[in-house]
């Protein structure tokens, strides 16, 4: 078999040799222009995978650093409004204790309780802020509508029990605002687990200075007892049902105590008069603020009716204590939500840090080696079009002459 090398074949051997090299250096020059290695796809096929897999990665970091943004803002919020709400309780619990000065006279109590029902009306006004786009912190996740409105002269809340969960790094989540709810609803009474109180129609001057549970006198079951006084020293101790389950002798400042809880009572009770012990329940802020109102807007004359107007005050000293108390524990989670972003942060910056390097590695270009392969490849196209031009001067008819 013979194989023919015509002219023709020649001349497209050396053209399509000259276009490659075209081709290649045109490639370097796209390379060398744009810093990068990986110009299409098909550069380096597995590599540029791996590249779109971090870009990804870099994209899902963003979101999170602004989710974290976001959220950081909220909780910035609630601090700040927390802290207003911290200095109104303060101030409601001096006015509290001033007001339980018996100098002070009826003019004097309703001048408090007019500071008292304004900074009820701050308070509401704290409890409705909104983030700065027109989300309300309070609301929980029904943060769209205002979560707490005044009803019939009653606080209620509109928004739900729903804390959000925003997620600031991968698999790291933190809380936002606490709903509401948990901040200014429900605030259990008393010291928290155990809430006495005076009968609302007592007509001696029996004042409850102290109350708890008592271990020495046995666990308690959690149940409520009510103490009758059948005499002027003497008591009877009832159970949830009404049952007589104790009896004793009154003594002023001397605590009683029964089943697991006691109380301390001073002054001197009226036949009739009833003291109620038992588990806490929950109160909102608002309410223990208007019902210390409505107390001082009262006008005491007789003894009874001071020694109502004593028991009205130390039982919103102790519900305002637990209300601030409430508050403070939200400042303090909210302050751990922001420590856990500030880490988060920490966490996707060192991410970032470390995936720019790893597609630093994968694009982008090796100048010395891209500039010695671009040498190179001009030599060759140089050479590649210096045999194409003596080639051109080849002829049978140059032999023959």
């Amino acid at each position: 078999m013979n194989n023919r090398i015509s002219t023709g074949m020649m001349f497209s051997q050396s053209v399509a040799t000259m276009l490659a090299k075209q081709s290649q250096l045109a490639h370097l020059q796209e390379q060398l222009a744009s810093g990068k290695r990986l110009v299409t796809a098909k550069d380096d096929p597995v590599a540029a995978g791996t590249a779109v897999g971090l870009d990804r990665a870099l994209a899902a970091l963003t979101r999170f650093g602004e989710n974290a943004n976001n959220v950081q803002n909220r909780l910035g919020l609630q601090e700040n409004a927390l802290a207003q709400a911290g200095e109104l309780m303060a101030r409601v619990s001096e006015l509290t204790i001033e007001a339980n000065n018996a100098s002070l006279g009826a003019d004097d109590r309703k001048a408090i309780a007019a500071e008292l029902a304004s900074i009820h009306d701050s308070l509401l006004s704290l409890a409705n802020s909104t983030d700065g786009s027109g989300r309300y912190l309070f609301g929980g996740a029904a943060d769209d509508t205002t979560p707490f409105a005044k009803v019939n002269g009653q606080v209620v809340y509109n928004g739900d029990q729903t804390q959000k969960r925003v997620e600031v790094a991968a698999d790291t989540f933190v809380q936002d605002a606490l709903p509401g709810s948990e901040i200014f609803m429900r605030i259990r009474t008393g010291d928290g687990s155990v809430d006495a109180h005076a009968g609302t129609g007592n007509t001696g001057t029996g004042l409850l200075l102290d109350f708890g549970r008592d271990a020495s006198s046995g666990s308690w079951s959690g149940q409520g007892y009510s103490i009758e006084f059948t005499a002027t020293d003497s008591y009877a101790i009832h159970d949830g049902t009404g049952a007589v389950v104790s009896t004793g002798t009154y003594k002023s400042g001397e605590e009683i105590g029964y089943g697991g809880v006691r109380m301390r009572i001073e002054g001197q009770p009226a036949v009739g008069d009833t003291f109620d012990i038992g588990a806490s329940t929950n109160k909102d802020v608002f309410s223990t603020i208007t019902d210390l109102v409505n107390a001082l807007n009262t006008d005491p004359v007789t003894a009874a009716e001071k020694a109502e107007l004593q028991n009205a005050l130390q039982t919103s000293m102790r519900d305002v204590s637990q209300a601030s108390a409430k508050m403070i524990d939200a400042r303090a989670s909210g302050g751990a939500q922001l420590a856990a972003i500030d880490n988060a942060a920490a966490l996707r910056e060192s991410n970032e840090v470390t995936i720019k390097t790893t597609l630093s590695s994968i694009r982008d270009l090796d100048y010395a080696e891209a500039i010695g392969q671009y040498q190179l490849e001009t030599a060759a196209l140089q050479a590649a079009q210096t045999i194409f031009t003596q080639m051109q001067s080849m002829s049978l008819f140059n032999l023959i002459r």
